[in-house]
């Protein structure tokens, strides 16, 4: 188990990146295993591309647009590259966001 995800959960399918069983729809466990190994972003293309990775799991992440604002202020038109530290620390708030997110249940 990591986190809130049930990675031994046998009787389930994927969807989309999703993992849909009996518990209700969870973050597929192989992906999160890829973005939490990510190094911090280096430039312009791996910031979008990081970005288009975790924006799938968005919804299970509470004030998402919130916390990588500073990431996405630096996709903006003539802004220089500058990864500070709270770019780095909007990098593993989010990397911290998908390990531990709940699992989204259907209503009873």
């Amino acid at each position: 188990m990591i986190g809130h995800f049930f990675c031994d959960s046998k009787e389930s399918i994927q969807v989309l990146g999703l993992r849909v069983s009996e518990a209700g729809v969870e973050v597929d466990c192989a992906k999160i295993d890829v973005i939490t190994n990510l190094q911090p972003p280096d430039s312009v293309k791996s910031v979008r591309s990081f970005l288009g990775r975790v924006g799938l799991y968005r919804r299970f992440i509470k004030d998402f647009s919130k916390i990588v604002r500073p990431l996405t202020a630096l996709l903006c038109k003539d802004v220089k590259f500058d990864f500070t530290d709270e770019c780095l620390a909007a990098f593993e708030q989010i990397k911290q966001a998908l390990i531990n997110a709940p699992i989204m249940q259907p209503p009873d």
